[in-house]
This record gives structure tokens, sequence and C-alpha cells, in this order.
């Protein structure tokens, strides 16, 4: 019988310990920390994220803002808010909600963040400082799913984790963190260009889905007794339900999951992390340009 890495009770509980701790700097006197965001055009995904996040900012006692843009606004624009919350010494922290519609270079977009605020950790110095292990901020949705491991303790040291995907938002930053000592895993990176995948994946111990296809692994793919992270979420039209869509993970949970020792959900798996690991990190801003 699989048990469920319950990412909504998790946060809920990382969340609490925040919170205690920015009430001790606001009694004394301090400003709260600010988490920014820039949400460009109309996604249903990215307000729900940017929406979440702003409720979880309220939540332990953070100032959020949210700029929100047209689909049409241009790179220059675009270019010129984040230069403006680069200078903004009572922003801790933003980020700019991916993906960002056509027309604008993403690369361009993010490399013009400061790091020193890049709490989403998706800066060539922030990423290369993780890749060094020195002090940077982690990419949140990584972060996230090694919190869940150690919060499970679930065993990583000599395990043979896989990762599907290769992005550098969740494949090829999760991969670095997995194989760093301390965890210790060996790590196989796959995406969708891999011969013989499902071979690959049926050698997990650790199996982590970030490939972006729904329902993309299924249960000829896994390992009895795998350990299942899916980092996948998918809004499918469903007429039948009251919202008009059901979410889908890129594992196919009506038959993996039996299979399973341990398995995220979707929702309410790597999703919550996700928010809490974004807010640890402009807290840890937050502290350093406090001095505290």
């Amino acid at each position: 019988m699989f048990q469920l890495l319950d990412g909504k009770n998790t946060a809920i509980e990382i969340k609490n310990q925040i919170a205690n701790e920015v009430r001790g700097y606001t009694q004394r006197g301090l400003r709260a920390p600010h988490l920014a965001a820039i949400l460009v055009g109309d996604d249903g995904a990215s307000q729900t994220y940017v929406a979440n996040k702003e409720k979880s900012s309220h939540e332990v006692g953070f100032t959020s803002s949210v700029y929100r843009y047209s689909a049409g606004i241009s790179e220059q624009q675009l270019l010129e808010t984040i230069d403006f919350l680069n200078k903004d010494d009572e922003v801790d922290g933003f980020i700019v909600q991916l993906p960002l519609p056509k027309g604008i270079n993403e690369q361009h977009v993010i490399n013009a963040i400061s790091p020193a605020k890049d709490v989403d950790g998706f800066t060539p110095i922030n990423l290369g400082n993780m890749v060094l292990g020195e002090e940077c901020f982690v990419p949140a949705t990584p972060k996230g799913i090694c919190t869940l491991l150690t919060q499970y303790n679930i065993e990583t040291c000599g395990q043979h984790c896989v990762v599907v995907g290769r992005s550098n938002i969740v494949g090829t930053p999760v991969a670095n963190l997995l194989s760093r000592k301390g965890t210790d895993c060996t790590v196989t990176m796959c995406h969708s260009r891999t011969k013989n995948l499902a071979e690959l994946t049926r050698q997990a111990d650790i199996l982590v889905v970030a490939i972006g296809k729904p329902e993309f692994i299924t249960a000829d793919m896994v390992k009895e007794g795998a350990v299942v992270i899916d980092v996948g979420i998918h809004r499918i039209e469903d007429a039948s339900r009251k919202s008009g869509y059901r979410l889908l993970g890129d594992v196919k949970h009506s038959e993996v999951d039996e299979r399973c020792s341990w398995v995220t959900p979707v929702p309410g798996g790597v999703g919550p992390l996700t928010i809490v690991s974004l807010l640890q990190n402009t807290l840890q801003s937050y502290k350093r340009t406090m001095g505290l």
C-alpha cells in the first residue's frame, strides 16, 4: 500500500515556522519581508499560481505585490519593471511568472533580474553557485522536492534516482541537488529523446517526473516499491466538474500509485512546497538585507 508525500500539510508546517519568525521581526519594529511577482498575460495556471503565492505571503506576514500586464507588453517595458524592482530597497525578492508570451525572450528577462532578488533561483549566477555548492537561491521546485524527501525521511544515500525532464527550472537543478554530497543519490537524467526510456525508469528507486506531458508515466515504467515525485500539473477540460477542468500530473496515478511505496499527489504534492520554497528564499534575502 502506497503512502502519500503530502506537500500540503508539509507546507502548512513550514509556513507556521516562517510566520513565527516574521512575527518576531515585526514585533521589534522591523518591516515585513516583501515578495513581488510580475504576471504577463492571462494564462489560467499562471494566474492560479500567483494567486496562491499572494495568499501564502499574507499567511506568513509578508508584504506581497503583483505587477499585472497584458500579453501585448513589450520586452523593453518588462525589462523596465524588472529594473525598478531591482532598485527598490523595500522589495526583498521577486519572480517573473513563466511562461511569457511569444515575442519576449525569457532568458533575456531572467538575466535582467538581480541575483540578490532572484528568489526563483533562475539566473545564471544562482544556478552556477548551486552547482558549485556555494550560497545561492536554490530553484523553488527542486528545493521543494528535496524538502519533501527530507520531511518524510526518504532514504536517498546510494539510491538510484531517475529524473525525467531536463529543463533549467526543474530537471537539471534537481538532478544536481540529488547527486550532491549529503543526499548522495546516483542520478540518471532522461528526456523525450532518451532511448529505452521505460527500461531506465524501471530502474529508479526514486523517480522524479517533470517532462510536461499529462499521464506520461504509466505502470509498466515504474519499479515496484519506487518513490515517485510527480512535478507535472495540467488543466484538462472536464464539463462534469464545477470548475470546468480537472488537474492531471505527468504520472498516470490511477495505475502507477499502487506500485509505489511513496508518491506525491496532484494537486497537493510538489506545488505547495514550490511556493514555500519561494517564501524561504525571500526570508533568506530579507535577513541578509536587514543584517539579521
